[in-house]
C-alpha cells in the first residue's frame, strides 16, 4: 500500500473542542487562558485521487515522526483483521450460554487461541535449537 501523507499542526475549532480544552485546563491548572491546544492533522492523498481521502487528528507530541503517525493511523486495518479472525476463524461469536462465567471462559479460550496463532505466525522459521518451531520434545543429553 502506497500513498502520500501530510502532517500539519492545527488548532481545531468548534464548541466541542473548546469545551474539552477548557475542562482539561481547569482540571490541570485551575483556569483556562482561552487558547486551544495544537494537535496534528494527518492527511492522506493517494496518487491519482482528485482530493484527500482520509483525515486524522492526533494529540501526540509535535516531534512525532510522520512514519509513526501513519503507522498508528493505519493500524486500524490490523485490528479489524484480528477481530475478523477472532469472530469467524476462532468462534468468538459462537457462545450461546447465559452465565457470565461461561462467557468469560469462552472469551478467554478464544483469546488464548488467537495469541497462540499470532505467536506461530510471527515465530522465526530458522532451524535453530532456540526456535519455537523447531524445539524438540525430548531433551538432548550432554556427555
Amino acid at each position: 500500500m502506497h500513498s502520500r501523507f501530510l502532517a500539519l499542526r492545527v488548532r481545531p475549532a468548534g464548541v466541542r473542542s473548546r469545551r474539552l480544552a477548557q475542562a482539561a485546563a481547569t482540571v490541570q491548572e485551575g483556569c483556562w487562558d482561552g487558547v486551544l491546544p495544537e494537535v496534528t492533522l494527518l492527511i492522506e492523498w493517494p496518487e491519482g485521487a482528485e482530493a484527500p481521502t482520509d483525515y486524522w487528528l492526533s494529540s501526540l507530541p509535535a516531534d512525532t515522526p510522520l512514519t509513526e503517525l501513519v503507522r498508528l493511523a493505519k493500524i486500524r486495518r490490523r485490528i479489524e483483521h484480528d477481530y475478523r479472525e477472532l469472530k469467524h476463524g476462532l468462534g468468538l461469536d459462537h457462545f450461546e450460554g447465559r452465565s457470565w462465567t461461561g462467557w468469560h471462559h469462552h472469551v478467554t479460550l478464544v483469546t488464548a487461541a488467537h495469541a497462540f496463532l499470532t505467536e506461530q505466525r510471527l515465530a522465526p522459521k530458522a532451524d535453530t535449537a532456540g526456535s519455537p518451531s523447531t524445539r524438540s520434545s525430548t531433551p538432548s543429553r550432554t556427555c
